[in-house]
This record gives structure tokens, sequence and C-alpha cells, in this order.
């Protein structure tokens, strides 16, 4: 089991800042970092599409993520949201510790 970064694309900030606040208060994510109009040129049904969006970075725990991305996808108004997970394979402990900490589902166990 391992700390993870996921990274969500959304038709807006107040989008992301909605959902984000979402996964944190249910401890699905210990952070989100919201970078606002990241431009994203992508193939969409048959078109190249370029769009302006917002990107979330969340950071959490791989026994987490199949929560994550359920809320995620009952949240986002994208019939296929970008929902990416990649491990952190590396990083300052104590934070890991926070991550980790963070995103336990029982709040008796965060200490």
């Amino acid at each position: 089991m391992a700390e993870i970064l996921v990274f969500v694309t959304t038709a807006s900030e107040q989008e992301a800042s909605k959902i984000a606040h979402e996964l944190v208060e249910k401890r699905l994510a210990a952070c989100a970092n919201i970078l606002g109009r990241v431009r994203s040129v992508f193939s969409w049904e048959g078109k190249v599409a370029d769009e302006q969006e917002a990107l979330m970075v969340l950071k959490s725990h791989d026994d987490r993520f199949d929560e994550l991305s359920r809320r995620i996808k009952e949240l986002h108004s994208y019939s296929v949201p970008e929902i990416i997970a990649i491990p952190i394979t590396q990083g300052l402990p104590e934070y890991l510790q926070w991550v980790r900490n963070t995103t336990k589902s029982d709040p008796s166990a965060r200490r």
C-alpha cells in the first residue's frame, strides 16, 4: 500500500473546489491543489477539442482510490472524467505519514 497522486481535470475552478472540499472532508484525499486555467487539447468523440480546464492534484492513499474515484464520478460534470493515479515513490517521511493518517477511514486510527 502506498501514497498516490491523483490528477483530475474539471470544467472550472469552481467545480474543482466543490469536488476538492468533498474529498478532503470525507478523508478520501489529504490535500487538493487546484491549478486554474490549464489548456487541454484532446480527442473526444471523433473530434479534436481545445478547452480551458482546471487541474486538481490530490494526495491520497491507494487503498482509498476506488472510493475516491467513485465519488469524483458522482460529483463531476464530465461523463468520463480524467482520474489518473500515480504512486509516490519517494517523499519526506513525515509528509507521507500525514497523508496516510489523514486518509484513514477510521478517524480514531489517525493517531
